[in-house]
């Protein structure tokens, strides 16, 4: 599979693609299985983030959503559990780190906290306690 832009320009010859050395297109059989998971998680991340309000935009508090953040949580919980080992801990500690972090704002988000264990993704991770507990 192959993004790319097409040039629809008669006079330059069609719908052709892009010229390759324009850097529009990346042919996806060449970016590392570890990039795809990575992008993937970020993404994940960023859409609990705002779910749980966590946006630095005004208003973001009020789009809490916690049902829709619990389901982006447990969604990153699997991949990350499911992909660490292949990551190595270079790649994997970030996202590990931001899903405690996301574990964590959802239980302070809640106004009935799930019990230990019961909580976003801790199926996958156990139970998350905040630092001190």
């Amino acid at each position: 599979m192959t993004t790319a832009k097409t040039n629809s320009n008669p006079s330059a010859g069609g719908d052709r693609l892009a010229g390759a050395d324009s850097g529009l297109i990346r042919d996806i059989a060449e970016v590392p299985a570890v990039e795809v998971i990575t992008t993937a998680g970020l993404h994940l991340m960023s859409a609990a983030a705002v779910k749980l309000g966590l946006g630095d935009g005004e208003g973001d508090a009020a789009r809490l959503d916690l049902d829709e953040a619990r389901k982006l949580i447990t969604a990153l919980a699997g991949l990350v559990t499911a992909s660490a080992p292949d990551l190595g801990t270079f790649h994997a500690a970030p996202l590990r780190d931001g899903l405690r972090t996301l574990q964590l704002a959802f239980r302070e988000a809640s106004p009935i906290p799930d019990p230990p264990g019961q909580g976003p993704g801790e199926s996958f991770t156990g139970a998350v306690y905040p630092s001190g507990s």
